[in-house]
C-alpha cells in the first residue's frame, strides 16, 4: 500500500518543464511577429518603392 501511495506522490509531484519551455518559446515567437508587423508597418512603403526601382531596372 505504501508503495502505491509513493508512486502517486511521484506521479503527482514530477517536474513537468517541457510545459514551460512551449510556453516561452510561443512568447518568444509572437514577440518576433509582432516586431516584424511593426517594422512592415513602418516600412512597408519605403521597402515597396526600393523593390520597384530594382524590378525597373532589371
Amino acid at each position: 500500500m505504501l508503495n502505491v501511495l509513493t508512486a502517486i506522490i511521484t506521479f503527482l509531484h514530477r517536474d513537468d518543464e517541457e510545459g514551460q519551455g512551449l510556453a516561452e518559446y510561443a512568447l518568444i515567437l509572437a514577440l518576433i511577429a509582432i516586431v516584424a508587423i511593426i517594422a512592415l508597418i513602418f516600412l512597408g512603403t519605403q521597402v515597396s518603392k526600393i523593390l520597384s526601382t530594382v524590378g525597373a531596372s532589371v
